[in-house]
């Protein structure tokens, strides 16, 4: 599939927010099994940027505070990394899914030896079915990650977009095993 990149100054800190869309082969259901944010899910085999998902706390069924780790990356230059978010799951009357997070900080996870405490800014993934093409899923997304720590931020301006193209490369092939 072809995935579009782009990004603009973020208005929420000193970075970027980055938008990635592509159309991926494969229905919505089988998009939203894969990148759904639940425990266990497989976004932990096919996301080369998810380490571990776990559930800190489930607040209701569609509202959770999550802890996401990250291995390493970049040629290791960027060091593990986890993020502690709130996150909203949504689906709409048109079927489009749609999961949303932003950075919190909850007892129950207090930062952790090894990793440095990124914070993820108001972000999301929509799960847009296409009228009249059940076997065709628009994905939006919208990431607007402080990665933490000292990188630079030129480390980090040439790590997000190839990151994202790769997300949407390895979800079409992750949808594909699904079917």
């Amino acid at each position: 599939s072809e995935v579009s990149v782009s990004w603009r100054p973020s208005s929420e800190f000193a970075g970027n927010v980055y938008r990635g869309e592509g159309i991926l082969p494969a229905s919505p259901r089988h998009v939203w099994e894969c990148i759904k944010p639940v425990a266990g899910g497989p976004r932990t085999k096919w996301d080369q940027n998810v380490k571990d998902f776990e559930v800190v706390e489930a607040i209701s069924d569609t509202v959770s505070v999550c802890r996401t780790t990250t291995p390493s990356a970049f040629m290791r230059i960027i060091s593990p990394r986890e993020f502690v978010d709130v996150v909203l799951i949504k689906q709409y009357e048109d079927g489009t899914m749609l999961s949303a997070a932003s950075n919190v900080e909850h007892p129950l996870c207090p930062p952790q030896p090894n990793f440095v405490r990124g914070f993820n800014y108001p972000c999301g993934c929509f799960c847009i079915p296409l009228p009249g093409e059940p076997d065709r899923t628009q994905l939006l997304s919208f990431f607007q990650t402080d990665l933490g720590g000292y990188l630079p931020q030129t480390v980090v301006d040439s790590f997000f977009p190839a990151s994202i193209a790769g997300f949407y490369s390895n979800l079409t092939k992750a949808v594909k095993a699904l079917e």
